[in-house]
């Protein structure tokens, strides 16, 4: 079996990569002769949307991708319809309603395609994981690109179903571009905080990381909903944006949640546990979620 295949995700309690991430760096040990990932981060090829070894690490290019649209789509259909439907049965579902339903499509979501594409939803968080030698650089754009044909698509269907009413779906700023952009900011820490957590470090609770970010989403949106929206997802603006033809104040949620991510992912790495080689900034060896 080629051993510089990048591994795919896994689902919380198997055996191998975490769960959002999958890339080792090359700093990794040998001590099952294996040779350094390194090679894997250097050059894109075909072969790799289409070679799968047959593992449950080992997933082809091509496939994560699909899980990646698929999971993006489900996600921004989700929350943005039901933004519409409050606002087109005026405002009976609730904030609280609204944060159910988000963190709901995150959860289920990540417990569902986590294991095939590692479930970003998200620019910010492959951006992220890929600053932390978690995810390879070379599937960057294509895993944004899947994000944002995901959005795109969510939206115009969205559109053409509840239109007129597409315009409650896009996220602008109630208040100050300011505050507007500090909120972004500090909810787009939150969530990639706890997705670092649960993600990348072996003794935090892996088993429930669907539950535990689902969670963090419903708390961002209960805190910061009703003034921007509680995008935390350049997709989740840009594609409704798009659909509606409404771009106020979209740089905001264009720069915001990704400098948010980048920020808790590198927080979150300099202050936990160190590992066993006393190193806390590298990312462990392929171990289990499970405890």
């Amino acid at each position: 079996m080629d051993t510089e295949e990048v591994p795919s995700p896994v689902t919380p309690g198997t055996p191998g990569a975490p769960l959002f991430g999958g890339h080792k760096g090359n700093h990794q040990g040998s001590e099952n002769g294996k040779r350094s990932l390194l090679k894997s981060c250097i050059s894109f090829n075909v072969d790799d949307w289409g070679t799968e070894e047959g593992s449950l690490s080992k997933v082809s290019l091509a496939r994560k991708v699909g899980a990646e649209f698929i999971g993006t789509l489900m996600l921004i259909f989700a929350g943005t319809a039901t933004a519409i439907v409050n606002q087109k049965i005026q405002g009976t579902e609730t904030l609280i309603g609204l944060a159910a339903s988000t963190g709901m499509a995150v959860m289920v979501v990540i417990l569902s395609t986590g294991h095939i594409s590692g479930a970003h939803l998200n620019p910010g968080i492959t951006i992220a994981f890929a600053a932390l030698k978690h995810f390879p650089w070379k599937q960057v754009p294509v895993y944004i690109g899947a994000q944002i044909v995901a959005s795109l698509c969510a939206s115009f269907a969205l559109k053409w179903i509840f239109d007129p009413f597409m315009g409650g779906g896009v996220t602008v700023p109630s208040c100050g571009y300011s505050q507007a952009f500090a909120l972004e900011f500090i909810i787009s820490f939150n969530l990639m905080f706890v997705i670092t957590a649960v993600a990348t470090d072996t003794r935090a609770v892996g088993e429930l990381a669907g539950i535990v970010v689902g969670a963090t989403v419903m708390l961002n949106v209960l805190i910061a909903g009703e003034t921007t929206g509680a995008s935390m997802n350049p997709v989740r603006t840009l594609g409704p944006a798009i659909a509606a033809n409404n771009f106020r104040a979209i740089w905001i949620y264009l720069t915001a949640p990704i400098l948010g991510t980048l920020c808790g992912a590198g927080i979150y790495t300099a202050i936990k546990l160190p590992d066993q080689d006393g190193d806390a900034r590298l990312p462990s060896t392929a171990r289990s979620f499970r405890r």
